[in-house]
């Protein structure tokens, strides 16, 4: 049962080594962040995290590289977990990609989860490469690239979107067979999108699932082992952890219920934006949160 944070702007104003090490010392499990590499001043798509309308949040556009900020936060600490959630996969090369991975979970000891998406902004996706339409081929075929490249001597691929000869592509990550891929899940109304729960039994490693209550990640979750009795996948490979919105799971109670529901790991979005309150938030929440 672990409790982690998300930091939507690890920036110099939120240095992630500061709040990293800080929420370490705590006794937090995790630290995780954002990506947008870029945010078209003029888009079409409405942003899911927005659905009241209005200006959509400055912070979107202000991210630093996620890979780099975690890299700091692995470099200030010692035991905890970094991860992306989530890193939007057709916006960059699958070789570049699986480098940088490689790199950071090696110079980190196996510490890094690989959280990722397709993306939301058709714009920014097919300003940076993608198809934005198919995404998730798109993104499919970039992991089965990645894990080629992770655990094998020489790796060659002909795809729909990627095309190379056999090449190396070292360091190999520490974790084995490669770290874990979780792929994110939101509700549309009161149903699961089913393609999610397929993706994750059959390429995935993990669910980073956003809710509105327990109940939600129990319906989930059976629709997960389901579907893994039917591949033949075992249930207890899949990592679950719950991705949590501005200003939720914030009591101890509602924490121990979705662990009871099946959550193996719960991450609180921090909503300070400097350093130090986001110091004082983190020692609010370990004594409410964290058994002494």
């Amino acid at each position: 049962m672990k409790i982690g944070v998300f930091s939507i702007l690890p920036d110099l104003a939120a240095d992630p080594a500061v709040v990293a090490r800080h929420a370490e010392a705590l006794g937090f499990a995790s630290y995780w962040v954002p990506d947008h590499i870029i945010l078209p001043v003029n888009y079409s798509t409405p942003y899911p995290g927005n659905p009241g309308g209005g200006p959509d949040p400055d912070y979107l556009w202000q991210m630093p590289d996620p890979l780099i900020a975690l890299m700091r936060a692995a470099t200030a600490t010692t035991t905890l977990e970094v991860g992306t959630a989530v890193l939007l996969v057709p916006e960059r090369h699958p070789l570049h990609l699986a480098k940088e991975i490689a790199s950071l979970d090696a110079f980190s000891n196996g510490r890094f989860h690989f959280g990722i998406g397709a993306g939301w902004n058709k714009e920014e996706s097919e300003i940076m490469g993608g198809d934005f339409e198919h995404r998730w081929s798109q993104v499919k075929e970039a992991v089965a690239v990645m894990k080629a490249c992770w655990t094998q001597e020489a790796a060659g691929h002909q795809g729909r979107y990627y095309q190379f000869p056999p090449v190396r592509c070292y360091p190999k990550p520490a974790q084995q067979p490669h770290p874990p891929v979780y792929m994110g899940g939101i509700m549309f109304g009161n149903e699961w999108a089913k393609r999610v729960f397929h993706r994750i039994v059959d390429w995935g490693d993990g669910w980073l699932p956003v809710i509105r209550e327990v109940s939600q990640l129990s319906d989930g979750l059976e629709q997960l082992h389901t579907l893994c009795e039917a591949r033949g996948r075992d249930p207890a490979s899949l990592r679950i952890t719950v991705l949590g919105a501005e200003g939720q799971w914030r009591k101890r109670a509602e924490l121990d219920a979705l662990f009871a529901a099946g959550a193996e790991q719960v991450t609180l979005w921090l909503k300070s934006r400097t350093a130090d309150d986001m110091r004082r938030e983190l020692d609010a929440l370990a004594r409410a949160l964290i058994p002494a």
